[in-house]
């Protein structure tokens, strides 16, 4: 999470589902709130070979749990499926979807650590696997170690087979950025748009980049598109406030704070310099 609690874009990746965006630079990266209740899940056939060798034999066995656990993860059971994706490690102890479950999981609970050895487990076991390479750099990304994430960003989109690329760009991006690679946070960033210009991720991150280096007309632009491509969050209705604070109107910048207030009251502080309590 960045100080405006807005966390990175993770994929889930299961037997059946390559989970993209679920839903989102410097110190304020706009990051994707992980939900799996929303419907963005991408499903994908996976290629089994029944008469195949003893590691397709493996995941043939493996399927059956570990689409269960699929289903209880997207149900919020997370006690379930931790307990079928056991089943899932212990049928295919190479299973990097069954790891990833078990990742989310213990991610869930608070053990950030253990998701990390989980999702870097993973990443290991499918080395040419973007979605599961995209976790894992996320995971870096979001433990403070913005820099070593991006080399994982780049193996994601090395693999021609995954089909959300500007999820893996919007998050290289908003991670370079944090890493104070800005070069490189424009660059992914602006690809990840030109591939789904409703990419909320990489569009309040360019929100952010543009204001921090001054430029606040880009800004704007680029704040109001993040605000019409995916429901508000307190962060980038703050950051909207600033830039219109920027500009000089500041009864725009008032409107953004009322807004924020109203439906974020737990969220302290305007944007514009108060201490939230007016």
């Amino acid at each position: 999470m960045d100080v405006r609690g807005r966390p990175l874009s993770l994929t889930i990746s299961t037997a059946l589902a390559i989970g993209l965006l679920a839903t989102g630079a410097c110190s304020r990266v706009p990051f994707v709130k992980q939900d799996f209740k929303r419907q963005d899940f991408e499903r994908t056939s996976p290629e089994v070979n029944v008469a195949g060798n003893g590691r397709n034999k493996d995941a043939v066995a493996a399927s059956r749990p570990l689409e269960l656990a699929r289903a209880r993860l997207l149900a919020g059971d997370y006690a379930a499926a931790e307990k079928e994706a056991l089943k899932a490690l212990k049928l295919d102890p190479k299973s990097a979807d069954a790891e990833t479950v078990l990742a989310v999981v213990v991610a869930r609970r608070g053990d950030s650590a253990e998701a990390g050895r989980r999702y870097q487990r993973a990443a290991e076991l499918a080395p040419t696997n973007g979605a599961i390479q995209n976790n894992y750099g996320v995971w870096l990304c979001r433990e403070g170690r913005a820099a070593e994430s991006l080399a994982w960003f780049d193996r994601a989109l090395q693999d021609p087979r995954y089909t959300t690329p500007s999820v893996a760009l919007a998050n290289s991006g908003s991670c370079a950025a944090r890493a104070g690679q800005d070069d490189r946070a424009r660059r992914d960033l602006r690809r990840a748009v030109e591939l789904d210009p409703n990419n909320a991720t990489a569009l309040g991150a360019l929100a952010e980049l543009e204001f921090r280096q001054g430029n606040a007309f880009e800004a704007r632009a680029f704040s109001e598109r993040r605000l019409s491509a995916a429901p508000a969050d307190a962060g980038a209705l703050q950051l909207a406030s600033q830039i219109e604070e920027k500009l000089g109107d500041r009864a725009a910048a008032a409107r953004y704070v009322q807004r924020m207030r109203a439906e974020f009251p737990q969220t302290r502080g305007s944007g514009m310099g108060d201490d939230g309590k007016r």
